[in-house]
């Protein structure tokens, strides 16, 4: 941040800034662009179903993914060498911190079994329930009987549109992760 010209210093008295860079529309996007500018040099590519995925086939016929949301990453290799790569060359350039093991991400808790891994959206699925009060609820085979036709009756509304429209979006989120 730089100070206007006109500015006259005052003792003891300091600049806040109103608005951070990651409060800005343009910063997700920043940083994504600056992201790939440094994962295309290193030979990965970006997949065509999913941007936020880069996909590196190496000569030895290993091979890493990266996901990113928002500043988080997964990295799922059978590289090692790779490994190392990673660390340094974007590691330079953005802070980044090595976790072992993935528990949780998005909305997807991570198991590690002896068999294999696990993953599950429990954890979100039960803030949903809790969320609109329907966590002691009793299992339904079919909620409502078939062909059953509804009233139209406008003036007598007892539905929360916005809270049926914030679930429906959530419940349509749950499906697609």
């Amino acid at each position: 941040m730089e100070t206007p010209l006109s500015f006259r210093p005052i003792e003891n008295k300091v600049c806040t800034l109103k608005k951070a860079m990651y409060r800005l529309k343009q910063s997700p996007h920043a940083w994504f662009g600056r992201l790939t500018q440094v994962m295309i040099p290193m030979r990965y590519r970006q997949s065509q179903d999913d941007h936020t995925m880069y996909i590196k086939h190496s000569q030895e016929g290993k091979l890493t993914l990266i996901l990113v949301y928002v500043d988080d990453m997964i990295v799922a290799r059978d590289d090692e060498q790779e490994k190392q790569v990673l660390k340094e060359k974007p590691g330079a350039q953005f802070e980044m911190k090595d976790l072992v093991k993935l528990k949780y991400f998005i909305v997807i808790e991570v198991a590690y079994l002896k068999k294999g891994i696990i993953i599950s959206q429990r954890k979100y699925v039960f803030y949903l329930l809790t969320e609109i009060d329907k966590i002691v609820c009793k299992i339904n085979g079919v909620p409502i009987e078939q062909s059953y036709r509804t009233k139209s009756d406008e003036g007598n509304s007892n539905v929360n549109e916005g809270q049926y429209q914030r679930l429906l979006g959530k419940l349509i989120y749950l499906a697609r992760t």
